[in-house]
């Protein structure tokens, strides 16, 4: 659950700010932002693990597993979280940035005051479904050495070998319900803020 929280939380802040360099108006940083996201985006998961959990040591980083673990689930969802946000401010009318740049607002102002609160309002579904398919890479985690609920299967399974479809049920369902917790935050998110069109 740490890791999950920790995760989501870089991982919004990253990609916010790549999904702010991808639509500004500064050539460079919106082509940087947009290489990261190709790239992280069609890298396996596994191999960013492989690169951050036991790269980093090799040349001299040295972290804890936890710390590694969240560091490649924030960088992988990041991209992901990325396109999300462009996408929803994609949806927000060109008119509402020229009207902001005809009051004086500048480009971050703009951004700021008009478009990303819009933004936000049309992408809490999508949003959703990125974090829950974060929750479900915490358990690439356990590869890693790293105590998510799958090594804790693994600890049951050897202690209580007659529970396992108890001890693996359980899990699961621990899985389950934290997805459908994030699909109910989501949904009441957007009726409350929803985009009256």
């Amino acid at each position: 659950m740490r890791l999950l929280a920790i995760s989501a939380l870089c991982a919004t802040a990253l990609g916010a700010i790549l999904a702010i360099m991808r639509v500004g108006p500064i050539g460079v940083l919106s082509g940087t932002a947009a290489r990261y996201v190709d790239i992280v985006r069609n890298t396996p998961l596994v191999l960013l693990f492989v690169v951050i959990c036991y790269g980093l040591p090799e040349v001299g980083v040295e972290l804890s597993f936890f710390t590694r673990a969240a560091t490649a689930l924030s960088l992988y969802t990041a991209a992901f979280v990325c396109e999300v946000l462009r996408s929803g401010i994609n949806t927000v009318h060109l008119g509402q940035a020229e009207a902001a740049r005809a009051i004086g607002l500048t480009f971050t102002q703009s951004l700021r005051l008009v478009i990303l609160p819009q933004a936000v309002r049309s992408v809490f579904g999508p949003l959703a479904s990125v974090f829950i398919a974060l929750l479900k890479n915490t358990a690439v985690a356990e590869v890693f050495g790293i105590t998510e609920a799958t090594f804790q299967l693994d600890s049951l399974i050897r202690d209580y070998p007659d529970g396992l479809y108890a001890a693996f049920f359980g899990i699961a369902a621990g899985y389950i319900l934290l997805g459908f917790a994030i699909s109910a935050v989501a949904r009441l998110l957007e009726n409350r803020w929803a985009v009256r069109r």
